[in-house]
């Protein structure tokens, strides 16, 4: 799906059109009602760095970028306007959308210790071979979300110190680690 599907979709969750499950379960509504809200901040405020901007434009030939994730998703609703942006940058690069509960969802072959984790980027050349994944989160955040395994940290604490984190972060650290995978 493009971008614009996938904002429908927060939409059609949101006004209780598309109940299928998760989205039957009112806290997942209110997950995507907050990521909705800070999806469109990022795409309103957020701004792609000057080396991002120069590592997209040294890509000269065709490249599919298929992006996976969920609306339910935090880290996604930091991360995915960042991809969307550049994306939208390159004159190279197309932005596939694939929801990671979907029967379509490639999510299955780019496992993150094993698990689901969302988002994930996988970038492929014109004849359709992988160039690089990226994802689910940049290494600080990631660090942050696995400590809270080894912690008596809750979900939601630990949810709160990642908004924080993405707040102050302002897509930053995941436009670096793109621009060294470019």
């Amino acid at each position: 799906m493009k971008w614009e599907e996938y904002q429908l979709k927060f939409d059609q969750i949101l006004s209780g059109e598309f109940t299928d499950s998760p989205y039957d379960d009112p806290a997942y509504v209110e997950y995507v009602k907050l990521n909705n809200s800070r999806s469109k901040r990022w795409i309103k405020k957020g701004e792609l760095t000057d080396d991002i901007k120069s590592k997209l434009d040294s890509v000269q030939a065709k490249q599919k970028w298929i992006l996976i994730t969920e609306p339910w998703c935090g880290d996604a609703a930091h991360l995915t306007p960042f991809i969307k942006m550049m994306a939208d940058y390159s004159k190279h690069i197309e932005l596939e959308i694939q929801k990671r509960d979907s029967e379509q969802s490639e999510i299955h072959n780019y496992l993150t210790n094993g698990g689901k984790s969302i988002p994930k980027l996988i970038v492929r050349d014109e004849n359709g071979k992988d160039l690089y994944n990226w994802g689910p989160r940049p290494k600080e955040p990631q660090a942050i979300f696995m400590n809270r395994k080894s912690s008596n940290q809750t979900a939601e604490e630990n949810k709160s110190e990642l908004q924080v984190w993405y707040n102050k972060d302002k897509g930053i650290s995941m436009q670096k680690e793109l621009a060294e995978l470019i």
